[in-house]
Parts: structure tokens; C-alpha cells; sequence
């Protein structure tokens, strides 16, 4: 059922803006205490500190760089220090860098796997556990990406961790399952968020085209309806597993992309 997610508690790293702060208003309105996880604490406290007066629900803001390990595991402390339990984890914090391969800078590449890679095992580390001691079960979502199935020029690095993510979920699912423990990628086609509006001249320089031809041609050429995925499409989605009340779809990755890689 859509929206089982009432007494919950749901932690949502890089949530302070884009798809992170939608999952996370969308999640409190359906019932479910919210923590904000982000690099930049006032942020992460000033949405919590909205979601909490619009919706009526527990909040909890914490500082987090996912790449960091201490800060990881003191977040999720500071959650069941506060609620007692955590229910579904989102790793969904991310970055993009637009760059052919034979330019990439290796500090980028390295910057970019850390982020999306290390971060999300450190989060599904220290989350499972957590899930695991307290004997109820849980949740681990992963925002992955189209690109968790398909490749594309100028995007070697977020390739790559992107699939890679789709292998780690998939050993989530294997290992969590004698635990009741879940998981599943979330995979977004191109959605108008901060990050992907700064792809847009990023694209055009690269490629030589117009921003218009990259919207249309790069970004929503391969949909069946020219259309962006929008934030509540993706909401939805991580609204509809965290809440499921089996495990049936476990290890399973979900398209949102309007036909792109079907």
C-alpha cells in the first residue's frame, strides 16, 4: 500500500535540497519521522525544522558527509539515540561531473566514486547494523540513476558508480533477507533538480549543441513522451518500497525514466 510508512523513522542522506528534501516532505506527509542527513548542518536543520511544522512529525537534522565514516555511524546514533529504532534508510546523496575520459581529472573520478560508492556502503553499513540489533527489520533504498543501466558520453565516473550501486543493492538484498531487511535502487530518469540544471551548459560546451538541443535531444531524446521525471515520481516510488509490506521486491531496480532503457 502506498504510504505504509505511518510511526516509521526514515533517514535521508543529501536531503537538505533536490530529490532528497522531496523524499523527505513526501515521507512526513504519509506519517514517518524524518531525518535530514547532509554536509551542511543549517541547511539539513532548516528543512527538518519546516517539514516538522508543515507535517506535524518528529525531525532530527544531522551533519553527515557520507565518505566519512565517524559521521556516518554518529548520525545513525544520533537517530536511535532520539527515536529508538530506524526503519528505512535512502542513501541518496550525490554529485555529477561532466567531462569526456580522456580529460577526466583523477581527483574528480575519485571524488565522485567516494560519493556515490563508499558513501552508500558506509550508509548501508552502519544503517544495517542498526536494523539487525534491534530485530525488526528495515529498509535500505539506494537512489541510483538511468544510468545504473545505460551508459553516456561525458559521464564515465557517475557510470560506473551508478552500476555499481545496482551490484551493491543486489548484495544487500542477499545478505539483509535472514534479517527482514530489504532493498532496492531507485533509478530516476533526468529530473529538474539543481544538479542536473547545472548539467545543462555543461553539455552544450561539451558537446558544441545548444541547451535547448540537450534538453531535447540529450536528456529526453530516448523518452517516449519528451517529458522530464518529475520530484513527486520519484517521492513516490521510495514512498511505495519503503512501505511494502513484503519482501517479494527485494534486490529489484526500478525505472522511473518515461520509457528511457526499457
Amino acid at each position: 500500500m502506498l504510504g505504509n510508512v505511518k510511526g516509521k523513522v526514515t533517514l535521508i542522506t543529501g536531503a537538505a535540497s533536490g530529490i532528497g528534501k522531496h523524499m523527505a516532505e513526501k515521507f512526513a506527509e504519509y506519517g514517518s519521522a524524518i531525518v535530514i542527513a547532509d554536509l551542511n548542518l543549517d541547511s539539513a536543520q532548516s528543512v527538518a525544522d519546516a517539514i516538522k511544522a508543515q507535517y506535524n512529525v518528529e525531525t532530527l537534522a544531522v551533519a553527515m558527509d557520507v565518505t566519512n565514516e565517524e559521521q556516518v555511524n554518529a548520525g545513525i546514533k544520533a537517530t536511535v539515540a532520539k527515536f529508538n529504532k530506524l526503519d528505512v534508510v535512502i542513501s541518496n546523496a550525490g554529485i555529477q561531473t561532466i567531462a569526456p575520459i580522456v580529460d577526466f581529472e583523477t581527483s574528480a573520478w575519485k571524488r565522485l566514486i567516494d560519493i556515490h560508492l563508499h558513501g552508500t556502503f558506509l550508509v548501508a553499513k552502519a544503517s544495517m547494523q542498526q536494523m539487525i540489533a534491534q530485530k525488526t527489520g528495515g529498509r535500505v533504498l539506494v537512489t541510483g540513476s538511468i544510468h545504473s543501466v545505460e551508459a553516456s558520453k561525458n559521464k564515465a565516473a557517475y557510470v560506473a558508480a551508478k552500476h555499481a550501486q545496482l551490484g551493491f543493492v543486489r548484495s544487500i538484498a542477499e545478505e539483509g533477507a535472514p534479517h527482514n531487511i530489504s532493498a532496492n535502487l531507485i533509478c530516476p530518469g533526468f529530473v529538474r533538480t539543481p544538479l542536473v540544471e547545472k548539467q545543462i551548459p555543461e553539455q552544450a560546451k561539451t558537446l558544441g549543441i545548444s541547451e535547448e538541443q540537450v534538453i531535447k535531444n540529450v536528456m529526453l531524446g530516448d523518452t517516449v513522451d519528451g517529458e522530464f521525471t518529475t520530484l513527486d515520481d520519484v517521492a513516490n516510488v521510495a514512498l511505495f518500497l519503503a512501505g511494502f509490506e513484503t519482501n517479494a521486491l527485494t534486490g529489484q531496480h526500478v525505472l522511473i525514466s518515461h520509457g528511457i532503457g526499457m
